[in-house]
Order: C-alpha cells, then structure tokens, then sequence
C-alpha cells in the first residue's frame, strides 16, 4: 500500500476551502443545489446556550442569568452561578447581537441607555464568555461619545446550587441538611459555599480590580472618548473543597486554552468533506463543531472520549445516546467508538441492585454527578434502567472490527462483550421466552426503558397503555444484531464454537420474532409485545430500527417500508414517532408523535440496507429540508405536524440542542447517499453514486484501519482511493 499524503493533495482536494476539484468546486460556490427556500423556523426562546464537555451556560441574548427558569452556569449536574447581571449606571444593556465562536464562546454586544445630552446611546459593551468547567467573561466597554464617560458597571451575582433535576422540573432547590449557601467577600472575590450533606461545592468570583460585596462586583470607571476598558472576570468552581482547574485562565491566550486545543484536535482528526448540496455541507460542519464540544471524558481516562448526550439537561454520559452517536460517527471519528466502549466497559454491572437496576453484565442509561443524588434516577450517581444500551454496546463493538479496528485493540472488550451477552441471554429475558423485556425494579426507576422512555410512550392503538413487563420490537432487533456482531468478534478471537452457537441464537430470535410481533391485520410488526404477550398494535417508528437491525423478514421488509412513508407516519419532515392514526397521538408530544431526526436517519438506513434506496433517499430529503428550516443544526426533536399543516418544522419547546445523536444525523445521513460499507476483515469499502439531491461529494482522510482513504462521487460514479494512488471504486486492497 501507498504512504498518506496530507488532505490538500495533488488532484486538488483543498482541505483549507473544503472545495473538490476546480470544475466540482466551481458548482459548488456557484450553483449550489440547495437551499429550496423552505424558510427557517422561529425558536420559542431566545436563550443562549454555550457547551463545552459537562459545562453549560444558559442566558438571556444581552448576556445576563436570572431572566428564565433555566438560565445559569451548570458544572456537573448543578448549578453553580444562578444570577449574573450587568448594569451600567443602575440599567440593564439592551441587546443588538450574539456573536458565536464556538459552541463554547460567544459576544454578546449589548448598549448601554442614551446618556444625558446625547441623541442616541454611545456606550457599547461586549461580553466574551468562554466556558469550561467554569466560565471566563472577558468585559469591554466602548466609549464613542466626544467626551469622557464616568460609569458604575456593576456585576451583580447568586449561585444556589440547584441540582439539574431540580432546575429542569423547576422544583423548590432543596439541600436538606445543608442549609443555604453561604457568601463572603475576600478582596475582589465572591466566595460562595454550600457546606455539609456529604456532597461540598463552591464558586469564587475573581475579579482583582472590582470592589466586591455581598452579592456584586462594582467598578468605578471612566472611559475616555473613543477609547475603551476592559476587564476579566473568572468564575471557579470547585467540588467536595477542591477548585477546578480553570479552562481559560486569566492571562493567558484564548488560543491556549484546553477546550480551543482540544477542539483543534478532534477537527484535526475528523475527515475533510466537501458536499455539493449547500444545506448538507453546512449541516456536517455545524455537527462536527457541536460534537467535538459535547465531548467528555473520565479525568482518570482523559484519552477516552465519550459525547454527553445533549444541553441543556443531559450533560452527563447516557449509554444508549453514546453508543448511537458513535456508531453514526463510527466511519469518521472511530476513536469516539472506541472511547465510548472503553468508559461503558469499566462502567458495566457487576452486582445486582434494584434501586439502581444494575445487573452482571448491563450496560448503563446514564451517569450523574449532582450535588442531590436522591434527585437521580435511583437515587445514585449511576442507573442502569435500560433494555437496549447492552445489545448496542455488542452491535457497535462488531461495527468497529467492520470499520477496521484490528480484533487486538478490541480483544480487552472481549469478557465485557461476553458478559453483555449473558446478560441479553439471562437477565434480559425476564420470562425466558427467548425475548428481552423489562420492567422497572422500583419506584425510582424508569416506567419504560427503551428509548421512548417517557412515562406514556407504549400504548395501543386505542390508546390503553401497555402493561409491563414490555418486550419492544426494536430491542429484539438490537439483540439479533449484538448476537450477530458478537459471532463476528468470536470469530475474530479465534472461538467457532461460541460464534456458531450465537448466530444459532439470532437465527432462531428473527424467526420467533417474526412469528410473534407480525400483525397482519395492520400490515406491520406490533410496536411491543405487553406482558400478557399481546401485540401493542400501534404503528410506530420502532419498527424502521428493526429494517435497520436486519431482524426484519425479507418478505414483509417493502410492506413495511411503504408502511412508514404513508401519510399518518411520514410528515415530509421525518418519520413520525407514533402514527397519526392512534388514539394517543400528539404532534407536540415528546414521544407519542413528534419527529425524532436520529430515529428517522435509523429508519432511512433501514430501508436502504432492505434494497429500497429510493425510499431513503425520499426520507433523506425530507430531512434536508428540516436541516435547512433549523440553520443547520437539528434539534434532539420536533413536532410531528404534516407538511401539508405547516410549511416549516414547528421546534419543540424542551429539545435539547446541540443533541448528540441529532448533531451525528448528518454524518449518517450522508454514509446513506454513499451507501458507503466496510468490511475490514476483507479489506473492502464500497461506495456508491450519490442521489441528484446531494450532488458531488469529496471525502479526505476517510479513517480505515491504519489507513486514510478519499472518497469522490457524483450522480454518476463513486471512487475509493487511498490518499495516494488510486484503486477500483468498491474496494481498498484485497
């Protein structure tokens, strides 16, 4: 094989313009083929939301906390700064724009009032906020007035260290015995404690050159005309006594800091990819930032990168939204993959514990860090309450040996597969009727478990809910494909034995599956099997994650992908969560009818695998549109009004954004016009023409294996080629 070469390449790959070759690159600046002019939705709150791993900020657009429910600096599941206010000669500043950096940074340009004598205001300020595991805000104040300003700025401030949940459900903020946090003024800093309870934490503000008091920072300044001050603020928050280490250190280059370091990185080893169609281009962009900011990682494995699943309310490690990013992901950012496996390994159950549903062998629904841990579900920093992050975990572990992780790196995952495994075969088959069920072990955890897991998301068509224990139709799809993944990796380690007995074990699962699940009256798989082992009739998008597992009958696989794009599923957006034929839908429900894009890119996938390109590529562009209406940024969901209702995506009022599995939906959705495959066992990836909506694509430093590829295609030909020296389409090596 041929050495890499770096992105800008000899045939005109330039990773600087993100441009193809000059006649591509011509159509691209010049024809775009999008946008189709579907108009861009308006949010129901203009709130400003900065991520940086674990860390959000939520403001106000002038920069100030305190205005809304849910406004504030949350580090580790809690909020340590609760107001934040300026005021400059006792007035709020008015907003005029926000300018965004990064998903981290931002500047806030606001105006302070007319001041007297002056026709209109003259006083302009900024505020640079950069945040990571605490927050930096760097304040210039402009001065274009003829004559010298004398100003008081004041920064008034609170934290309450409220707990996520808390804040989230807007709850009283309750510390138990902790009392209420404290304040004391210490020169030019805020100091702010909440002692006791077992779980300490803390905020100082410094500010060297303010007088500090109480609750605010002041300044007694005086501006000169045409010219302006500054000043840098930091806030610190420190957990159980010890201050964390700040992002963004005063004094030092934003440049240096560790969030703008680390998201060089992770753009450094991201491919370069070039895409005709305008909205998509600017979609994978926009994701590739929004991912690399949601990134964390366990200070004790800070070379094992998993992504929170969404900001606001899930800033922490979720199982199932991890493994789902990360197998979107897994063709472009493989290290993702495989930091995810490693964190979820270390984490996986040993014991069994009802409060928390850990069990030998599951893999976690999500890790919390709060100062009220009886706020979490189960009352414990970990809760295990999931049927489908186990088989995911197996499904994306054979994805990575498919996508060239050599089975050495993945043979320290083997006992963790293995017991994943026993637990599907164990554990997960409540009743032992061979399929996987669950139901919650107390009252603390959660009343369904599958990824609709709102308390009201399995009802039958009639709209009566179902009774656990509940066996999902896409949890079993999960489970063939971890028995089939798994086989793989068997195969991989050297063991027959073990990998011939698991594929009996999925053979037999399809068929049963099959033979249970299909209703022929509706002319779909049921939903769920309830636990009388009734079908739970209603047409939902579940069934698009069984086209995508493979568990799907041939026969019936174009029965069912007709099935999802009939009026009452398909809203020329998405695929509606719940059909709209149900007694129990609702288009601005969370789970009962909304459009979830992760869930309709799974579909889409479906549907190609099951040889229906024509139907994905019809999902595809309904998904285009919705990309164009969001600016580029998919939303965690939105409501499920038709098209024909509403012209543009109507945004649900709670969705998280930047979401995880949402920001990958681009990724995946541009693998699927690709229809790029990998077998790394046979040394081959193949790609195909792509559809006349996305138009040329241009990929470089592809990763597979040890090797970087690029991938060219148009309407006509797809080409595969290592960085240097070329290949035939459909192959690399072999």
């Amino acid at each position: 094989m041929s050495s890499l070469q770096s992105a800008a390449d000899p045939d005109g790959f330039d990773a600087t313009t993100m441009a193809g070759p000059a006649t591509a690159a011509q159509r691209i600046l010049g024809e775009p083929t999008r946008p189709r002019g579907i108009g861009s939705v308006v949010q129901p709150r203009p709130q400003t939301i900065l991520v940086e791993g674990s860390t959000f900020c939520a403001s106000a657009t002038n920069g100030d906390i305190g205005q809304y429910p849910s406004d504030g600096l949350f580090v580790r599941d809690t909020r340590v700064l609760s107001r934040w206010e300026l005021r400059i000669d006792g007035a709020p500043v008015e907003a005029l724009a926000t300018v965004p950096l990064e998903p981290y940074a931002c500047v806030f340009i606001c105006r302070a009032p007319t001041r007297a004598g002056h026709p209109e205001p003259t006083i302009i300020v900024e505020r640079h906020r950069y945040v990571g595991e605490g927050m930096r805000e760097d304040l210039v104040v402009r001065n274009f007035g003829a004559e010298a300003a004398g100003l008081d700025v004041v920064l008034r401030a609170d934290a309450d260290f409220a707990d996520l949940f808390h804040v989230k459900e807007q709850r009283p903020t309750n510390h138990g015995n902790s009392g209420e946090p404290g304040r004391l003024s210490l020169g030019g800093d805020l100091v702010y404690r909440l002692d006791g309870g077992g779980e300490e934490r803390g905020l100082r503000i410094s500010a060297p050159d303010a007088h500090a008091d109480r609750d605010r920072l002041h300044y007694r300044i005086v501006v000169g005309a045409q010219s302006s001050w500054r000043a840098t603020i930091e806030l610190l928050p420190s957990v159980r006594g010890r201050e964390l280490e700040a992002a963004f250190p005063a004094g030092r280059p934003i440049e240096e800091a560790t969030p703008v370091r680390r998201m060089r990185g992770w753009r450094a080893s991201t491919p370069t990819i070039a895409v005709e169609n305008t909205v998509l281009s600017t979609a994978i962009a926009v994701s590739q930032r929004d991912l690399g900011a949601l990134r964390i990682a366990d200070p004790e494995h800070p070379e094992d990168d998993v992504v929170a699943a969404g900001a606001p309310w899930f800033m922490t490690l979720f199982g199932r939204d991890s493994l789902i990013t990360s197998w979107m992901m897994l063709p472009f950012a493989p290290g993702l993959a495989m930091g995810t496996l490693r964190t979820l390994a270390r984490l996986q159950g040993t014991a069994v514990n009802p409060l928390s549903e850990e069990e030998p062998g599951r893999i976690l629904h999500e890790v919390r860090a709060g100062a009220d841990l009886q706020a979490a579900l189960g009352g414990e920093g970990v809760y295990f309450g999931s049927v489908d992050a186990t088989p995911l975990f197996v499904m994306l572990a054979g994805r990575a040996l498919r996508w060239g992780i050599a089975a050495e790196e993945l043979q320290p995952l083997r006992q963790s597969v293995e017991r994943a495994v026993a637990w599907l075969q164990h554990y997960g088959d409540r009743d032992g009727d061979g399929f996987i069920e669950y139901q919650r072990a107390t009252d603390r955890g959660l009343v369904n478990q599958g990824w609709k897991d709102s308390q009201d998301s399995m009802t039958f068509r009639d709209g009566r809910p179902a009774q656990a224990p509940i066996a999902l139709a896409e949890a079993q799809g999960y489970a063939y494909a971890a028995l089939r993944a798994g086989a793989e990796l068997e195969e991989a380690w050297g063991d027959q034995v073990t990998a011939a007995r698991w594929r009996a074990s999925a053979d037999a699962l399809r068929r049963a599956f099959h033979e249970a699940f299909w209703d022929e009256r509706v002319g779909c798989y049921a939903m769920a099997l309830d636990g009388r082992k009734q079908r739970v009739d209603a047409i939902s998008s579940n069934i698009g994650h069984c086209l995508w597992t493979g568990i799907a009958d041939a026969s019936v696989a174009d029965r069912i992908v007709d099935r999802m794009l009939e009026e009452d599923m398909f809203t020329g957006f998405g695929i509606r969560t719940l059909s709209s034929q149900s007694a129990a839908y609702n288009p601005a429900s969370y789970h009962n009818g909304s459009v979830w894009p992760h869930d309709t890119v799974i579909a889409a996938a479906g549907m190609a695998e099951a040889g229906r390109r024509d139907a994905a590529v019809r999902v595809l562009s309904g998904l285009l549109d919705a990309l164009e209406a969001f600016g580029g940024r998919l939303p965690e969901l939105f409501c499920g009004f038709a098209r024909t209702e509403q012209p543009v995506p109507v945004p649900y009022p709670t969705s998280c954004s930047p979401q995880a599995w949402a920001a990958a939906t681009p990724f995946e959705m541009l693998r699927i016009a690709l229809d790029l495959q990998a077998d790394a066992r046979a040394d081959r990836l193949t790609a195909a023409p792509v559809p006349d909506l996305i138009g040329d694509v241009h990929i470089a430093g592809l990763p597979f294996g040890q090797r970087r590829l690029r991938v060219d295609a148009d309407t006509a030909a797809a080409r595969v080629q290592e960085m240097a020296g070329s290949v035939p389409a459909g192959s690399v090596g072999g």
